[in-house]
């Protein structure tokens, strides 16, 4: 049985709340910005008349005025945002429990096993929650109706303002793949430009690649990316009050000046793997794997990541495993602007086992004397802060964990 989900995104709604109160704006081109005095002049939304003017999100007020001189500038207001976001999702609520918030103004809906209480048909209940938005709220709303999450933000995104629209079995590949690949969820700008550079420019030549080819090329994301133009998302909608599992740990930091040698990029990892250790204990979390990124002067990135034989939360094997995976992705002297180390693939501590065979017991006292030994760190820094000690894997010794 095909899940029934909807993504409802309310239309330009910083601006959209401020006209609550503006009725006099409602045909008038405006824009909610930041401070124009400062480097927060920028704009933070429009309304539609704006939009016809070509004012978009994000540039900043002069660009927006130049196009459009007549447009009216509003400040922010962000308590009373997330107040109004709040009390529509308490709105979405009343249909079903599984409501999924995905930023301020946008939510899914699994409406599955809930929907034959509101007449069985998902347009129609989609157009009932527009035109309830509409009178209760004052506030337009465009509504994505799919089988997956995917598909259903698709949707809400394909017209606009104030739509419904249906993608389903039938008529998926007809609308979906003919768009550009970057309306696919988490399709950001550097992954277009990744699959630009392959001739790939809609969602439907996205879908008729080699997974395999994808996986070469961008790793989990080119496979992911590979399904969701492929209608193959299963991932559930969550409801809001459901706690989330954090789903990664990181730490990374732009060096005053370029790293060039292997000793200075070896300490560069282990601080940051320490950092990232700590946080883990203090999470009760175990990172089942690893992930680098190096970024050079040209703000060029280049990432790896491995799965550990085993999940850890210790400073020693995280500070192994990223450097073994800096050791694949840099040479000196290249310089090196910036790294992030990142514990990926995590666990919590009840959940983290290790399976002792006769080629690893003989390892298990020495890990428990490091657990031990970080645990003591870790008391230490409460009480004395972060600066009192270090581990000696910031400097690690070179036939221990040599960078080729």
């Amino acid at each position: 049985m095909d899940r029934i989900i909807l993504h409802c995104d309310l239309n330009s709604f910083y601006a959209s709340v401020e006209l609550r109160s503006r009725p006099d704006l409602q045909n008038v081109p405006v824009a909610v910005c930041g401070d124009p005095t400062s480097r927060h002049g920028i704009i933070l939304a429009k309304n539609e008349p704006a939009k016809k003017f070509g004012v978009q999100t994000a540039e900043t007020i002069w660009q927006a005025k130049k196009k459009c001189p007549e447009l009216v500038l509003l400040p922010p207001h962000h308590k009373l945002y997330r107040q109004v976001s709040k009390e529509v999702n308490t709105i979405y609520e009343q249909y079903t429990d599984l409501v999924e918030p995905f930023g301020i103004d946008e939510s899914w809906l699994d409406v599955t096993h809930t929907l034959h209480l509101f007449g069985g048909d998902a347009k129609a209940l989609a157009d009932h929650l527009r035109q309830r938005m509409k009178q209760e709220m004052g506030l337009t709303l465009s509504v994505g109706v799919s089988f997956n999450k995917v598909f259903a933000k698709l949707g809400s995104d394909y017209r606009k303002p104030d739509a419904t629209t249906v993608v389903s079995r039938e008529n998926w590949q007809r609308l979906v793949w003919p768009l550009p690949v970057g309306a696919l969820l988490y399709v950001g700008g550097a992954a277009r430009k990744i699959l630009a550079q392959f001739g790939v420019k809609t969602i439907g030549e996205l879908a008729a690649c080699k997974r395999d080819a994808l996986e070469t090329l961008m790793g989990k994301m080119g496979v992911q990316l590979h399904d969701y133009a492929n209608g193959l998302d299963t991932d559930p909608v969550r409801s809001r009050y459901e706690p989330e599992m954090v789903k990664s740990v990181g730490n990374g930091t732009t060096f005053p000046k370029n790293l060039t040698t292997a000793e200075q990029v070896r300490g560069g990892v282990a601080v940051l793997a320490d950092s990232v250790a700590t946080r883990l204990r203090h999470s009760g979390l175990y990172a089942g794997g690893v992930q680098v990124t190096v970024r050079d002067p040209q703000f060029h990135d280049r990432s790896r990541q491995m799965q550990l034989s085993a999940p850890t939360h210790l400073i020693r094997e995280l500070t192994a495993a990223a450097m073994d995976l800096t050791g694949q992705l840099w040479k000196p002297p290249a310089p090196v602007r910036a790294l992030t180390v990142t514990a990926i693939h995590l666990v919590r501590s009840e959940d983290a086992y290790e399976q002792v065979d006769l080629f690893t017991a003989g390892a298990a006292p020495k890990k428990e004397k490091q657990e031990k030994l970080e645990a003591a760190m870790d008391r230490l820094r409460g009480k004395f802060g972060t600066d009192v000690i270090s581990y000696g894997a910031a400097r690690p010794e070179k036939e221990e964990d040599p960078l080729p």
